[in-house]
């Protein structure tokens, strides 16, 4: 948590109003985004109760699960749940433009179907049905399989698995939480386990005078939490009751179970429409779109896997997609706080705070070129601040131009009085002299940062089959396949299934079954065996 961030919250603690944490909306939302407030059964997280879903406000769709404990009513409900969500998930499949990549063509979806819900929790929620739904067997696929599905319950398992991965990328909005939305820019007086509870969230930024922990005589929270967890008075008093007399075939019970479960849900179903209300009074930020453009990017290559018949998102990831995707997330979020800075003044003030970035006044411009054969303009740019920065002489610094490019400079000497001393190295074009405005003149205001606005990827990584046994790649035979990759059970070549050499004992037993006990004895001693 930043000093500007740690400040706000005690201003907004001293208030009893939040306080602004950014100018400008950092993350994209859709025109039409689709709203998916889950409710689970306690104690089992995988076990689906409810949900209110939709794209409009005043129609939401309830799908109740009466008996969680019933495994065709779950089917049920995740093939009702298909239905309804998977229309909106390949809404933009169609809808593209194309993009000219030097000699190539790339088709671009237009755009991406956005899924926002409550909180963290309910994003692992999203993420968790898609595992459990993207490997049911169909009456095509086995007809003989226990418990069948319709087609578009696997379907929809890929691609709420896709966006349940894509939401761990920094920045990415095709999933997001509204209580981490909310959270970005805005900051309360309360805890950050409590802003989990978008109602509670809610009363601090909309200036709302809402008790959430108030219960009505019954014992019931007036404003129930917004999911996927329940009350457990809500659950003993209410739930489990009625949840019996459905079991009893008590006429009207799944009617009671419905009107329940759509009490719970309804005021975090308001509660988030007024939370897109709130965000979209704020302006988009500048570099908001280029990272859309990214989700879109992905949405259309997932739709290309999926057309392409390829199989379901493994349940896990190799060694080296695993690192790729750790390294491509890394760079995600630095290239999204180098942006989120750059775009908002008071996450650029943050970055100050920390000697990251500094703000000034241009004092004195002196002109200057380098040494060779064809000179190059290297002009020195006296610029006084207030702020401290960790920056030695020659290390660099990174200023946005008014065109929106990019410009590097040096420091050339060590700070006096406020004053720092830059020796500009780039971003003045190809010619003897600078490009007009390239060079801030005395009077202009500049800040400088010491991070890169675009963060440089790390070292490339290997292809799967030039990977190592040890990191999940293929085995290392001297002879025919082992036998696990052709079908069978046992060893051949002296090597274990995923390509380590077998002990002398082993390998003999492997290779000569007249080895005796072989297979049982322990390894001859060697002198590799000593220190």
């Amino acid at each position: 948590m930043s000093l500007i961030v740690t400040l706000a919250r005690m201003e907004a603690l001293a208030s009893g109003r939040s306080q602004p944490l950014a100018t400008v909306r950092h993350r994209h939302l859709s025109e039409r985004p689709m709203v998916f407030v889950p409710l689970t059964t306690a104690g089992e997280a995988g076990a689906p109760l409810g949900a209110l879903l939709g794209t409009d406000r005043a129609e939401p769709r309830l799908l109740v699960v009466p008996q969680p404990r019933n495994r065709d009513l779950r089917f049920a409900f995740l093939a009702e749940l298909a239905a309804r969500l998977l229309p909106h998930l390949e809404s933009a499949l169609d809808d593209v433009e194309h993009e000219q990549h030097g000699d190539e063509e790339s088709e671009l979806c237009a755009d991406a179907p956005q899924l926002l819900v409550p909180n963290q929790p309910g994003v692992e929620f999203v993420r968790l049905l898609g595992r459990s739904m993207r490997f049911r067997r169909t009456a095509q696929d086995d007809p003989d399989a226990p418990h069948p599905v319709p087609t578009q319950v696997p379907l929809l398992g890929r691609w709420l698995t896709h966006y349940g991965e894509r939401s761990r990328v920094p920045g990415s909005a095709l999933l997001l939480s509204m209580t981490e939305l909310l959270g970005r820019h805005w900051a309360t007086g309360q805890s950050q386990l409590e802003d989990q509870h978008l109602g509670a969230l809610l009363g601090w930024v909309a200036a709302s005078d809402r008790d959430v922990e108030a219960r009505d005589p019954a014992g019931q929270l007036r404003w129930p939490p917004a999911g996927p967890a329940t009350d457990p008075a809500f659950d003993n008093h209410l739930l489990a009751p009625a949840v019996e007399r459905y079991d009893a075939d008590v006429p009207g019970a799944e009617r009671q179970v419905r009107e329940l479960i759509a009490g719970q849900l309804r005021p975090a179903w308001e509660d988030m429409w007024d939370g897109v209300e709130l965000l979209r009074a704020l302006p988009e930020g500048r570099r908001v779109g280029e990272r859309w453009k990214r989700d879109r990017y992905s949405y259309t290559h997932h739709r290309d896997r999926v057309r392409a018949g390829e199989p379901p998102q493994p349940r896990r990831d190799d060694a080296v997609t695993a690192a790729a995707k750790l390294a491509s997330r890394e760079q995600a979020q630095a290239r999204l706080d180098a942006q989120e800075a750059l775009d908002d003044p008071l996450a650029m003030a943050a970055r100050r705070l920390t000697g990251e970035a500094f703000a000034g006044e241009v004092v004195e411009v002196t002109p200057a070129w380098s040494e060779g054969k064809r000179p190059r303009p290297r002009p020195l740019v006296t610029v006084r601040s207030t702020d401290l920065p960790y920056l030695a002489v020659g290390g660099r610094a990174h200023r946005e131009l008014p065109d929106g490019g990019r410009q590097s400079a040096e420091l050339a000497a060590a700070p006096e009085s406020g004053l720092f001393l830059l020796r500009l190295v780039s971003g003045m074009g190809r010619g003897k002299e600078p490009a007009p405005g390239s060079v801030p003149a005395a009077g202009d205001r500049v800040c400088w940062t010491l991070f890169e606005h675009s963060p440089r990827g790390g070292p490339g990584l290997p292809d799967p089959e030039d990977t190592p046994w040890t990191h999940g790649g293929p085995p290392v035979l001297g002879g025919e396949a082992d036998s696990e990759a052709s079908g069978g059970t046992g060893t051949t070549g002296g090597a274990e299934p995923h390509g380590r050499r077998l002990p002398a004992a082993r390998e003999a037993a492997a290779t000569d079954p007249a080895a005796g006990q072989a297979d049982t004895a322990p390894d001859r001693v060697t002198t590799e065996d000593y220190l």
